[in-house]
C-alpha cells in the first residue's frame, strides 16, 4: 500500500516505487461528453496540445496519470495511450461503471455486472495501449454497500489473471472506503477534497487502513487557481455550467459567491513561500496528511509546469495550516 518516505513529497506506492506525490487528472483533456444536452466535459481540447502538456509533466518528474473509461466517452484514454503508450515507468490509472457512446459522445448508464467490468477493462487496456492497467477504480460514487461485494471479488479476480495490478473505489462515502480495504490489492480511495473541503472522516479511514487518498477537485475544479472573477463564466460545454447537484463551486457558469468569500480569507496564507494561489492548494493537501495525493487537471503546458513547480516549495507549514483552519472554521 503506502509507506511514509523521508521526502514530503514523494510517495511509496503499493509496488514499491516511490514517485513524486502529485498526479494529473485528465478529465479535462477527455473534450466535451454529454448526458442529453447537459454537459459532462470541461469544453472543446486540442489533443496535439495534450499530448505536448503530458510529456512535458512526465519531463518535470510526473509518473502518474489519472483518467476513466467515460471521461470524452473514450477520448482521454485514447490521448493518454497515444502520449505514454505501454511505458512502464508511468503509472496509470483509470475508473470503470458510467457507460458511453463514442460515437455520439452520449452517457449511456451506470453498470457494475461482471460482464461489463471486464468488458470495460479490455476497452480501456486497447485505448491506453497497455498491457495491465496500474490501477482500476471503481467510478460509482454512491453505490450500495452490499452489492459492492460482488464488483470488489471481480476486480480481486482480475488481479489474480494479471489484467490489473492494483484497484480502489473513486467515492466520497467514508464507509464504502473502509468496506475493501482489507483485500489485497485494494490500495486507494479517491475522493473530492481540498482546503475548502478537509474531509477529516475520510483521511481517517485513509490512515487507519493504510490506502493511498487519491485527491480529485485539489483546486475546487479551478476555484482556488484564482483565475475566475464574479464576472467571468464558464463556456458552454464545460460541466461547470450545468445545473448539477453536486456543482457546488459554481452556479450557472460562474464562480459561487460564497466560495469566492472564503478563497479571499485564504488568499493570502496559501500564496505565502512565493506560490502561486495553486500551488499553495496543493501544499495545503500534503501538509494535511502524508496519504494525500493530489491530481489536479490540466489542459496546457503552462498549467502542467505551475502544477509541478508546487513539488519545489513543498507542503505549507503548520502555523499557516492552522491560520487557514481558523479562517475557515475547520475544526
Amino acid at each position: 500500500m503506502l509507506t511514509k518516505t523521508a521526502s514530503p513529497t514523494t510517495i511509496t506506492l503499493w509496488n514499491g516505487r516511490e514517485i513524486p506525490r502529485l498526479g494529473m487528472g485528465c478529465w479535462a483533456i477527455g473534450g466535451p461528453f454529454f448526458a442529453g444536452e447537459t454537459p459532462l466535459g470541461w469544453g472543446e481540447v486540442d489533443d496535439d496540445e495534450s499530448v505536448e502538456a503530458i510529456n512535458r509533466a512526465i519531463a518535470l518528474g510526473i509518473r502518474f496519470f489519472d483518467t476513466a473509461s467515460n471521461y470524452g466517452a473514450g477520448h482521454s484514454e485514447e490521448v493518454l495511450g497515444r502520449a505514454i503508450g505501454n511505458r512502464d515507468d508511468i503509472i496509470v490509472a483509470t475508473k470503470f461503471g458510467f457507460a458511453t457512446d463514442p460515437e455520439t459522445k452520449q452517457a449511456i448508464g451506470a453498470f457494475a455486472d461482471e460482464a461489463f467490468i471486464r468488458r470495460s477493462v479490455e476497452t480501456s487496456l486497447r485505448r491506453l495501449k497497455r498491457d495491465r492497467l496500474d490501477l482500476l477504480q471503481f467510478h460509482l460514487n454512491d453505490f450500495p454497500l452490499e452489492q459492492s461485494d460482488a464488483v470488489f471479488d471481480t476486480l480481486e479476480a482480475l488481479r489474480a489473471e494479471g489484467k490489473i495490478d492494483a484497484f480502489g473505489w473513486s467515492t466520497d462515502f467514508p464507509d464504502r472506503a473502509a468496506r475493501h480495504a482489507g483485500r489485497a490489492g485494494f490500495v486507494s480511495v479517491q475522493h473530492t477534497m481540498n482546503v475548502f473541503e478537509p474531509v477529516p472522516e475520510m483521511i481517517a479511514v485513509v490512515e487507519q487502513k493504510g490506502l493511498i487518498s487519491i485527491n480529485r477537485g485539489p483546486l475546487a475544479m479551478g476555484l482556488l487557481t484564482g483565475k475566475f472573477t464574479a464576472d467571468k463564466a464558464v463556456g458552454a460545454k464545460d460541466v461547470r455550467g450545468a445545473a448539477l447537484s453536486w456543482m457546488v463551486y459554481f452556479k450557472d457558469g460562474r464562480m459561487a459567491p460564497e466560495f469566492a468569500a472564503r478563497l479571499d480569507a485564504v488568499r493570502d496564507l496559501l500564496t505565502s513561500g512565493g506560490r502561486t494561489l495553486t500551488q499553495g492548494a496543493l501544499a495545503w493537501l500534503w501538509a494535511r496528511s502524508p496519504r494525500t495525493f493530489p491530481i489536479p487537471g490540466f489542459r496546457t503546458v503552462a498549467q502542467v509546469e505551475e502544477n509541478a513547480g508546487a513539488l519545489e516549495k513543498g507542503p505549507l507549514s503548520a502555523d499557516v495550516m492552522a491560520g487557514i483552519d481558523a479562517a475557515l472554521g475547520h475544526p
